[in-house]
C-alpha cells in the first residue's frame, strides 16, 4: 500500500520529485528541445546532440517513453525507421524547458565570470593556507 503524500518536490517520498529528476537530468532536457525543433530519428539526434554517445541517447529516450513524455513510432522497414515525438505533456513541458534554456544562454557569461572569480578566490586561498 502506498501512502499518499501532499505535493512537495522537497519531500523525497512524493511523486512529484520522481517526476523532477526524470526531466532535471541535462540529457533528458537536451533530447525533448531536439524532437521539439523536429529533430525526431535517433542517428539525427546524435549528430544535433554534442556530447550525447549513443548508449546515452537510447537510455534517455527509453526513460522518457517509460514516462510518458516521448512517443515512439517503429515503421515496418528495412532498415527499421524509428522516430520519436512528443506526448502532450512532453509539449507541456517544454515551456519550463525553453525558459531554462534562454535562462541559460542568457547568463552563461556571467557564470562563467563568477566560476573564474571563484576558482581565483580558491587560488588564493591555497596560496595562503600554504604559506602559513
Amino acid at each position: 500500500m502506498q501512502t499518499k503524500y501532499p505535493p512537495n518536490v522537497l519531500n523525497e517520498m512524493c511523486p512529484s520529485r520522481q517526476t523532477l529528476e526524470i526531466i532535471a537530468d541535462k540529457w533528458a532536457t537536451l533530447v525533448l528541445v531536439s524532437i521539439a525543433r523536429g529533430i525526431n530519428r535517433h542517428n539525427r539526434m546524435l549528430r544535433e546532440i554534442g556530447g550525447i554517445s549513443k548508449k546515452m541517447l537510447a537510455q534517455t529516450l527509453r526513460k522518457l517513453e517509460q514516462n510518458g513524455i516521448v512517443n515512439r513510432k517503429v515503421y515496418p522497414v528495412v532498415p527499421p525507421m524509428v522516430e520519436y515525438t512528443l506526448t502532450p505533456i512532453g509539449k507541456e513541458l517544454l515551456e519550463p524547458i525553453s525558459m531554462l534554456g534562454a535562462w541559460a544562454e542568457k547568463n552563461a557569461g556571467a557564470v562563467q565570470e563568477a566560476r573564474q572569480r571563484f576558482d581565483e578566490r580558491a587560488d588564493s586561498f591555497e596560496l595562503t593556507f600554504a604559506e602559513a
